[in-house]
């Protein structure tokens, strides 16, 4: 039957998989384990990839949800990171227009904060410059009145100008999906719930991995000539399961983000604002909601279910009062958050926030290849080092003959086969227009193709199908069942979380469309996939404590 990333076929996949060996096993479904799986693909190396948790399920559904050049690292005087990052930039936007968007950021300039208007300016443009940012999209510095006029709700006092540069908002989970469903789309088996639970040796060489089904409790063994750990926080964990944890370390750090409703937080424009302490953080609306973050914290907690304290509650709370005055918000007004962890590279005496983001490859004498550090952008930067540095092992070793180039500069993510960026918005409108023929409002038929770029039409054909059955759902909207079809079909979405969080982002930004549509939801699922009244019973239950941890806040990280 071939690959597939259908939930009804996780344990056909899991049994195929332990009856073959790979070139390449990836540990770890986030933005750099699927993009390690994608390139390696694209290079006709035979791969696979397992993920404990959810595709995306630890920091790459956890980020702040952009795409950006990395300005504060010029701060740092890392100017190879901006340089690099910065035109990854335009190579993850041109191959996946549909999750990546370009959003103008301003930086507001106060009289005494820490960036005056001559090094801004000179930052700015030393910023595009390395970044290759195309003309059109380059800085510009604004006068006091110009920044106050893009956004009114900036305090007043003490504002001396700004300057306004591109960045690229991003839906970091969806990005790791259609890397993912790339990868698949070119031979790849991937699984989720499924974790790494021994490394099998031959001679000393790691050769396979033990690994047990989290859904089923059943037990398969994967061989592979080269694995490759991406476990991003559990790196460390799988490097001691290897005894080659020496060297350098993984430091963990927890960002949280808080989102208000546009009516309480009506932020008209993108930014980005120096805090009392010297750090940075973003202020974006989003699809009638302002999201704002993040925080920077030494993190030694579970690291499954990174909690909001009343401390980063309060911090970005202040943050945000201190910049916008005339909002006043309070904790009353917080809709949803999320919190996630950044796995960097430890560096002596520094504070969290001066850590490099640079990424770090670890070789063991056992074989295993590690992954830690790095950036959402660079990922398809990481994953063509990683690989390369596959391709000559295996060169080395006999196993290849000839060099593999890396394919991913031009190669479009599942749901960007539209001709690129230039195409976009005219896809939009096309398949806009297409969707009512299919019983959609325009309004929600644009919604899911800038969702789902070229895969809309998929979701399209669901929605016939969909639509006979709506009353057995509480008359949920159609374009929304067909989403949940597809989320199981084609994403593997295997619980509600899946769907709610990272197929949809809705636990995030549509907060009470979960509340609405939870039970459908739920039944719709139990019915699909079969599920016992105690799994059932579980994963709602498990919905209920999310929706509940997006708006409380605990004392202290446990």
């Amino acid at each position: 039957m071939g690959k597939s990333l259908s939930s009804d076929q996780r344990e056909r996949l899991l049994k195929e998989m332990a009856q073959q060996t790979f070139d390449v096993l990836v540990i770890g479904g986030g933005i750099t384990g699927a993009g390690i799986a994608l390139d390696a693909a694209s290079r006709g190396l035979k791969t696979a990839l397992i993920e404990m948790q959810d595709f995306a399920a630890g920091t790459s559904s956890r980020s702040t949800k952009l795409v950006h050049g990395g300005l504060r690292y010029l701060k740092q005087l890392e100017v190879k990171v901006v340089a690099e990052v910065g035109k990854e930039r335009a190579i993850v936007y041109e191959n996946g227009p549909h999750v990546t968007t370009p959003e103008w950021m301003l930086l507001p300039l106060y009289a005494g904060g820490t960036f005056g208007k001559w090094s801004t300016s000179l930052g700015l443009r030393f910023y595009d410059y390395l970044a290759g940012v195309k003309r059109h999209e380059r800085r510009r510095m604004l006068t006091r009145e110009e920044a106050l006029a893009k956004e009114p709700l900036l305090k007043p006092e003490g504002l001396r100008g700004g300057g306004i540069y591109v960045e690229y908002r991003t839906d970091d989970a969806r990005l790791t999906m259609e890397v993912l469903k790339k990868a698949v789309e070119l031979g790849t088996y991937a699984v989720n719930y499924t974790q790494a639970m021994a490394f099998q040796y031959d001679k000393g060489q790691v050769c396979g991995v033990q690994t047990e089904d989290k859904i089923t409790d059943q037990s398969f063994s994967v061989q592979a000539h080269t694995i490759i750990n991406a476990a991003g926080p559990w790196v460390d964990d799988l490097r001691a399961m290897d005894h080659s944890r020496i060297g350098s370390k993984i430091y963990h750090t927890k960002g949280v983000h808080l989102v208000f409703d546009q009516s309480r937080f009506p932020l008209r424009q993108a930014i980005y604002f120096d805090t009392p302490d010297g750090r940075m953080v973003f202020a974006i609306p989003r699809a009638g909601k302002t999201y704002i973050g993040t925080t920077d914290t030494e993190y030694n907690g579970d690291m499954t279910k990174p909690r909001m304290t009343v401390q980063d509650r309060d911090y970005l709370l202040a943050a945000a009062n201190g910049m916008f005055p005339s909002l006043a918000l309070t904790m009353e007004d917080v809709e949803s958050s999320w919190a996630g962890l950044r796995p960097l590279i430890h560096q002596e005496g520094k504070s969290p926030s001066e850590i490099s983001r640079k990424d770090e490859v670890f070789h063991s004498l056992s074989g295993l290849i590690s992954i830690a550090g790095g950036k959402l952008t660079g990922y398809r930067h990481m994953a063509e080092n990683v690989v390369n540095a596959v391709v000559k092992r295996r060169i080395e070793s006999g196993l290849d003959t000839a060099e593999r180039p890396c394919k991913t500069k031009q190669l479009p993510i599942s749901g960007g086969e539209f001709g690129g960026s230039k195409q976009w918005e005219a896809f939009v409108r096309d398949r806009a227009h297409q969707g009512r023929a299919f019983g959609l409002t325009l309004e929600e038929a644009e919604r899911l193709t800038r969702r789902y770029g070229a895969n809309v039409d998929v979701i399209f054909d669901l929605v016939p199908a969909c639509q006979k059955e709506l009353r057995r759902y509480n008359d949920m909207p159609p374009g929304l069942l067909a989403e949940l079809s597809y989320a199981i079909q084609y994403e593997m979405a295997v619980t509600p979380a899946d769907f709610f969080i990272r197929r949809t982002g809705a636990m995030l930004f549509d907060v009470e469309s979960v509340r609405k549509w939870r039970e459908p939801v739920i039944r719709y699922m139990a019915i699909q996939l079969n599920w016992s009244f105690e799994e059932r019973e579980r994963y709602s239950l498990e919905l209920k404590q999310l929706l509940q941890e997006a708006v409380s806040a605990v004392s202290q990280d446990e």
